[in-house]
């Protein structure tokens, strides 16, 4: 669909749009394109996302979602990312079904894993919209060095290697994995 207008998008206009074949964010009204996953990233975010998923179902905790869900984090101009794996509460959500378009509010945990052609200023752009749109944990998963970057805040992140745990901390009380088990 041709856009006349340079106006920057809405996340309603973006959710009315199809992108076949693509993987697509909007990053303050703007459409970022991005290649689809390799296999190994495909791999590691299931494995992450599994594991998240069995520990909430089991313990009645919310909802995970899996890679490409959209989570609005900005307004004007907007901002919807989608993690490889999310985490929402209960709490969060509320009484009712999951919304039919995006979720109007970060996950309680966005978890990305990170592509070999991934830039620094991009993850830390990406860090900083999951924290201001009410993120509580943001954690990148490093595939070609093994570990496991846990974010408490934009500024404050603890590295985790493949000797180590990743906790679920106060977001996930009792949530646990080995690290290494992530890359395997």
């Amino acid at each position: 669909m041709a856009r006349a207008s340079t106006q920057p998008l809405t996340a309603e206009e973006f959710f009315a749009l199809s992108f076949p074949d693509s993987r697509t964010e909007l990053v303050r009204g703007e459409v970022v394109w991005m290649s689809p996953a390799n296999a190994e990233h495909g791999v590691i975010a299931m494995r992450i996302g599994a594991r998240l998923h069995a520990f909430v179902e089991s313990h009645g905790l919310g909802a995970v979602c899996a890679a490409e869900t959209g989570f609005l984090l900005g307004r004007d101009p907007d901002t919807v990312r989608a993690p490889d794996a999310a985490f929402v509460s209960c709490q969060r959500i509320g009484a009712g079904p999951p919304p039919r378009t995006f979720w109007p509010f970060a996950p309680d945990l966005a978890v990305e894993v990170v592509s070999p052609s991934a830039r620094a200023r991009g993850l830390e752009e990406s860090v900083r919209d999951w924290f201001a749109g009410g993120a509580r944990r943001v954690c990148l998963l490093y595939p070609q060095s093994g570990t496991v970057h846990v974010f408490r805040s934009p500024s404050e992140v603890q590295v985790l290697g493949s000797g180590e745990m990743l906790s679920g901390e106060d977001v996930l009380p009792g949530f646990s994995c080995a690290v290494a088990a992530l890359f395997e």
